[in-house]
């Protein structure tokens, strides 16, 4: 039987949760039968949020909020794609005048 690496498994308890604090997560993590030490928790918790998975935030001075890191990129293109359509529509309402494809700026 193959083992689930532990950043896989904290990754998805996160993600069912949504948000969670790390005192949360670290009662989860027990419930679930993994007992792990608090160093390599928090290194855990940083390798997912170096590989923007989650996103860590100070709540208070012990407290931490764990939470899925939601991409922009997505959102991004999707308003790339509207801007592009909005300027080729511009664009068509002038018939008869040539259109520059790259400008330099």
């Amino acid at each position: 039987m193959a083992t689930i690496p532990l950043r896989n498994t904290i990754y998805e308890i996160i993600k069912n949760a949504g948000a969670m604090t790390d005192s949360e997560l670290s009662k989860a993590l027990t419930k679930a039968g993994i007992s792990i030490p608090e160093d390599e928790f928090n290194k855990t918790l940083l390798n997912l949020e170096i590989y923007g998975l989650i996103k860590v935030t100070w709540l208070t001075k012990d407290e931490r909020r764990v939470e899925i890191f939601v991409k922009e990129a997505e959102e991004d293109e999707i308003e790339k794609q509207n801007r592009e359509s909005l300027e080729k529509e511009y664009e068509a309402g002038f018939p008869g005048v040539e259109q520059e494809t790259d400008i330099e700026e």
